[in-house]
């Protein structure tokens, strides 16, 4: 195995058109996880103009090939920042993307939307 094989990544999707009734909230939690997340290794924070789960704003994502996706929402900056990077480095080094439930931060536990299979389990018509 080479050390590439060996490092598992992860991409953090962040919908930056979430807001409420006192503003936008989706570009300041973008915002701020760019600052914590600018030295993480294999970690890809991305913008995304919407995630269609906008009754649970702040929404993210967590994405990568071959793992499963996780939409999590009723996110903020200033009470989930801590969350979502524990989130996103523990999803990273997940070899499925599965994190066991209790290792979870709590936020993460409460506020999952969805779970998609990865797209290769997806097309298996023996699922």
């Amino acid at each position: 195995m080479n050390a590439e094989s060996d490092f598992t990544s992860a991409t953090l999707l962040v919908c930056v058109t979430c807001k409420s009734d006192e503003g936008p909230l989706g570009q300041g939690l973008f915002a701020a996880l760019g600052e914590r997340l600018a030295a993480a290794p294999g970690i890809v924070l991305r913008p995304i103009e919407c995630l269609s789960v906008c009754k649970r704003p702040c929404t993210v994502a967590l994405a990568a090939l071959g793992k499963w996706t996780y939409v999590v929402g009723d996110l903020t900056r200033e009470s989930h920042l801590d969350d979502i990077v524990t989130a996103v480095r523990l999803y990273a080094a997940s070899p499925a993307g599965i994190v066991p439930w209790r290792e979870r931060p709590l936020s993460f536990r409460k506020g999952v939307v969805s779970r998609t299979p990865p797209l290769a389990l997806a097309q298996d018509p023996l699922g």
